[in-house]
């Protein structure tokens, strides 16, 4: 019989994001794996134990001391490989993740004497005051949106700020380069290399600031959001002032009025601008794809891949490939967080537990894809010549520009200007035309000779409007 995998160690792994790709991915993992959460959830209890006690909100609660505080938050700080595996231990006897953690802090307090020895005010007596009034919910909501934050502007934005500052700096580079437009598919107005690639850059950039602006929301009330355990046991407390303080003391936005669950509401806002940039970033990935098998950009530099296992002249576009294959991945899993995360039967039902573990998946593949876009843009050359020859061989877009001038003249009371735009058709559609060809019915047309030298100086590589300029004024 086969060896069975899920015996080995270290296990293989299931997804790629944590095999193949771990390198790309692994900055994540400060945010988006379980022990990332389980460190977010001890520093939740620890702050709000912190809280109550240094706010007095607990009568007969003693005051803590610098050392006590330093101890607890020591607890965050050195959360590691062996606390990982404690408090696994601790999770599989109480088949609950917060309520684990609960009895894991528990355990930090009966080891507080010996550490800081008879001065502190640390030790089992205070048992109580963890997790106090609080439902695993109000640890879980401020957990999830201390992580996502976290893993967002720490990790996400960053990447995703880097590839746009790099098609910006390739768009200014090219921003007078003249480039055969295609609209359509079809030879259309020509433009510049760098102003399309300036139109993404700024699509990408809003899209950044969508999630630059983003509010990432929290609650602590209780079971069904409506502070009654608190109330019931300490009825002179401001709770809803207590609780916002200490939500923002985390620098999350407070959610006064939830159920037993923050409504991930914002969740679904911040994913649907992920996804958002992943598809403008996806139709980049398409667009340079074409762009190479045009042959407008080679992928010799920084290669040294096997391009084909068996044609040795290839030089696949793999890069943009795969950006665009994790691309849709990661906007299917956007998609489907937003979509689900917004509904909870009644008070509460569970199925944004299995979901917002997902959240890493979701963010890993986006990160995986712009670290392909980036690789694969570094590895490329601009091909003047056959960007050159593309304008060369399609002297029909001039079309545009002369049935355009014709229009001016007619207003402009010229007579002989009478149907320009059939005209151009009959010259120029479903039949090649050469320059010359083009010259000469300029030449035709009794323009004034001013008009008619502008046009006959013109080019497909010379028609490019503001192309240039307004790379220049708004990128």
């Amino acid at each position: 019989m086969p060896t069975s995998f899920a015996s080995l160690e270290p296990r293989p792994t299931l997804g790629p994001l944590d095999g193949r790709y771990a390198a790309a991915t692994a900055p994540l993992l400060d945010y988006f794996s379980e022990a990332a959460l389980n460190r977010a959830r001890v520093l939740v209890e620890v702050e709000w134990f912190i809280h109550l006690l240094d706010g007095q909100v607990l009568p007969g609660g003693p005051a803590l001391g610098q050392a006590d505080r330093d101890y607890l938050r020591q607890v965050v700080e050195g959360f590691g490989p062996a606390e990982i595996a404690e408090l696994a231990t601790i999770e599989r006897e109480t088949v609950h993740d917060v309520k684990a953690v609960e009895y894991f802090l528990r355990r930090r307090l009966a080891d507080a004497a010996a550490v800081l020895g008879p001065g502190t005010k640390l030790g089992p007596d205070l048992n109580p005051v963890i997790h106090f009034a609080l439902t695993s919910e109000d640890v879980n909501s401020l957990s999830y949106a201390w992580v996502i934050r976290g893993g967002i502007r720490k990790v996400w934005l960053p990447a995703a700020t880097e590839l746009a500052q790099q098609l910006g700096t390739m768009a200014r580079a090219n921003a007078d380069l003249p480039m055969l437009a295609r609209t359509h598919g079809q030879p259309a107005t020509p433009t510049t290399l760098g102003k399309e690639l300036a139109v993404t850059v700024r699509r990408l950039e809003r899209q950044i600031g969508q999630v630059e602006k983003a509010e990432y929301l929290g609650k602590l009330n209780g079971a069904s959001g409506t502070f009654g355990a608190h109330v019931a046991a300490v009825p002179e407390a401001n709770w809803p002032a207590i609780s916002r303080g200490f939500v923002e003391k985390l620098g999350l936005s407070w959610n006064p009025l939830t159920t037993q669950i923050e409504s991930h509401d914002w969740q679904a806002e911040l994913y649907s601008h992920l996804a958002r940039f992943g598809r403008i970033a996806h139709n980049l990935a398409t667009d340079m794809w074409t762009y190479i098998s045009l042959g407008y950009f080679s992928q010799a530099r920084g290669q040294g891949t096997v391009g084909s296992s068996t044609m040795p002249h290839k030089v696949n576009p793999i890069r943009f490939e795969n950006a665009e294959a994790n691309l849709e991945i990661s906007a299917a899993l956007f998609d489907t967080l937003a979509a689900t995360l917004v509904t909870s039967r009644l008070q509460r039902d569970l199925t944004d537990s299995t979901t917002q573990r997902n959240i890493g998946v979701a963010v890993g593949h986006s990160l995986l894809a712009i670290d392909n876009l980036r690789r694969g843009l570094a590895g490329l050359d601009i091909n003047p010549v056959p960007i050159a020859a593309d304008l060369v061989d399609n002297p029909e877009v001039l079309a545009e520009p002369i049935q355009s001038a014709m229009r001016a003249a007619a207003i402009a009371g010229i007579p002989g200007m009478d149907d320009p735009y059939e005209r151009l058709k009959e010259l120029t559609r479903g039949r090649r035309v050469t320059l010359d060809e083009i010259h000469e019915f300029i030449a035709g047309l009794g323009l004034p000779p001013d008009v008619t030298l502008r046009l006959r100086e013109l080019s497909p590589a010379s028609y490019t409007g503001l192309a240039a300029r307004l790379v220049a004024d708004y990128l």
